[in-house]
């Protein structure tokens, strides 16, 4: 088996993404492929976007559009430089994270999915599916759900 050429991540800004990303980045390192942050965002509500604008002011641009998933991109980048990757891409996407995960798995020619394992004890989890979960089922490729959380 040869290693993998590239590893996709996904990220939500969260700290068990963060983690995610952290062992990604470390396998990125090891093996030198190139590693692709990526982050699935739901465009705000136009009702919810102006509500927030007029109380937010100049700072409304960062709960617009996919503002909120480029901050969790630049921040997962940063700690993928941190553990040593090299060859790193980022993608912002919007629409549903195991959509967009799977779909750029697929086109990106991702032979490696890694993804945190936050929702998998939890009870919406088991009753509506979690990303983890679904990913490991609908992926192209291989997934490492990596273990980010207590298990609480």
């Amino acid at each position: 088996m040869s290693a993998y050429r590239i590893i996709l991540v996904g990220t939500d800004g969260s700290d068990s993404s963060f983690r995610a990303v952290d062992r990604a980045a470390q396998l990125a390192a090891a093996t030198g492929a190139t590693l692709l942050l990526a982050s699935a965002y739901s465009p705000m509500p136009e009702r919810e976007r102006a509500s927030a604008a007029d109380r937010l002011g100049d700072l409304a641009y960062k709960v617009q559009g996919s503002t909120p998933a480029d901050d969790a991109l630049r921040a997962a980048r940063e700690r993928a430089v941190a553990a040593g990757a090299t060859d790193i891409d980022q993608i912002a996407v919007e629409g549903d994270a195991v959509d967009v995960i799977s779909k750029l798995a697929k086109e990106r020619g991702a032979e490696l999915v890694v993804i945190g394992n936050r929702g998998l004890n939890s009870l919406a989890g088991r009753i509506l599916g979690s990303v983890p979960a679904n990913l490991s089922h609908r992926s192209p490729c291989d997934v490492l759900i990596v273990h980010t959380t207590d298990g609480k």
